[in-house]
């Protein structure tokens, strides 16, 4: 295994170890409202084979070596600094956020709109650091399959659940929500 592929996998420990808490503690809330299309879903096992099926067949294989591409080490650190960008905008995302996460589109009974600390610049910082990942995957993971297939189904999975999910927003707290899509961009901040 490479040095690239050992941080992506380091990447992907830190990032399961971030979430499992509050994982465990989000699901103890009682849920008001849950919108998960069967498009969702599949959207989301994808991106699982995407993030780790593919990456795992690559690393402990060689199955996938006829898709193998090499680049140029700096190609490799720059992949390192972006997944550990992504890791950190991941952490302060969840460490705001707390129990108003979930997985899928939906709504705790108290849950909450949350306008501080990195929500206070973008309003989708878990996409952001997922945008971030995507594009360090292939610097790390060199392999047309391992390293590219996460950021095709992101692209799909990104428009078509911010879509969804600034609708259920806007429908859970109306005018609090849009005035906030007002002063705050989506998952680069505005500069007024």
């Amino acid at each position: 295994m490479s040095i690239f592929e050992i941080f992506y996998w380091a990447a992907l420990l830190v990032e399961m170890t971030i979430r499992a808490p509050l994982n465990k503690a989000r699901k103890k809330e009682k849920m008001t409202e849950q919108r998960v299309s069967s498009q969702e879903k599949l959207l989301l096992g994808l991106l699982l084979i995407g993030m780790f099926i593919i990456p795992l067949m690559y690393s402990a294989s060689t199955w996938l070596d006829f898709a193998n591409y090499s680049l140029s080490a700096w190609a490799g650190w720059i992949g390192v600094v972006l997944i550990v960008l992504a890791l950190i905008v991941f952490w302060r995302a969840h460490a705001d956020l707390k129990t108003n996460w979930s997985p899928s589109l939906e709504i705790r009974e108290k849950h909450e709109l949350i306008t501080h600390g990195i929500y206070g610049y973008i309003r989708h910082p878990m996409y952001a650091s997922q945008w971030l990942w995507v594009i360090a995957q292939p610097l790390l993971l060199q392999n047309w399959l391992a390293g590219w297939l996460n950021l095709v189904v992101f692209v799909f999975f990104y428009f078509l659940r911010v879509r969804a999910e600034e609708k259920l927003m806007v429908d859970t707290f109306g005018e609090q929500y849009r005035d906030y899509m007002k002063k705050v961009g989506a998952v680069f901040p505005k500069f007024n």
